[in-house]
């Protein structure tokens, strides 16, 4: 009997176990893979739109080792993992959107990689998932709502990418903090 409840008392404490941080109602996994390699969470951060900040997405960003020089990650051309976990509906026009504003702060990325970035974009639910997963020498590839797609680009348009979330200009300063180790806000 004693037995059974210490295993009781001890479930709510495996079950945190599981999930590094949990972040606007999101639980953010602690690791995650590129390929063959094993990632760790470097951070997670809340992605805010308009002057209202709504909150759209929580991404949670993965390296081989955990770093806080933007710089420094963008530049490495390792393997890295970002997932867009939705907290709201967003349409495929919208994130069309949103990417071709990030990518034109950012600068970096050709035009024609955008469009097929654009061009793979679909109607987000709150609670799906869309992956950007750089394995090196095979460029991005995405996972769709638990779909694979074909990667984009080399290590060019990877940088570019992170260049949007942890570059000078990010969608809002929050999301960079938290993706770079700082608290989730």
């Amino acid at each position: 009997m004693r037995r059974l409840a210490l295993a009781v008392a001890m479930l709510p404490l495996l079950a945190g176990a599981a999930h590094a941080l949990s972040c606007d109602g999101v639980n953010v996994p602690d690791s995650a893979s590129a390929g063959g390699a094993s990632l760790v969470l470097n951070g997670a951060g809340i992605r805010k739109a308009t002057f209202l900040n709504v909150h759209v997405y929580v991404a949670g960003l993965y390296l081989p080792a955990k770093a806080a020089n933007a710089d420094a990650i963008m530049a490495a051309n390792g393997p890295w993992r970002l997932d867009l976990h939705f907290v709201r509906d967003v349409s495929a026009s919208d994130i069309r959107g949103a990417w071709s504003e990030g990518f034109g702060k950012a600068g970096g990325a050709n035009a024609a990689l955008v469009g097929e970035l654009n061009a793979k974009m679909v109607d987000f639910a709150t609670g799906h998932v869309l992956g950007f997963i750089h394995e090196p020498g095979k460029g991005v590839a995405l996972n769709v709502n638990g779909t694979a797609v074909p990667a984009l680009g080399g290590p060019e348009f990877a940088s570019a990418l992170l260049k949007v979330f942890i570059g000078a200009e990010p969608p809002n300063a929050g999301l960079k903090v938290g993706l770079l180790g700082g608290a989730c806000s």
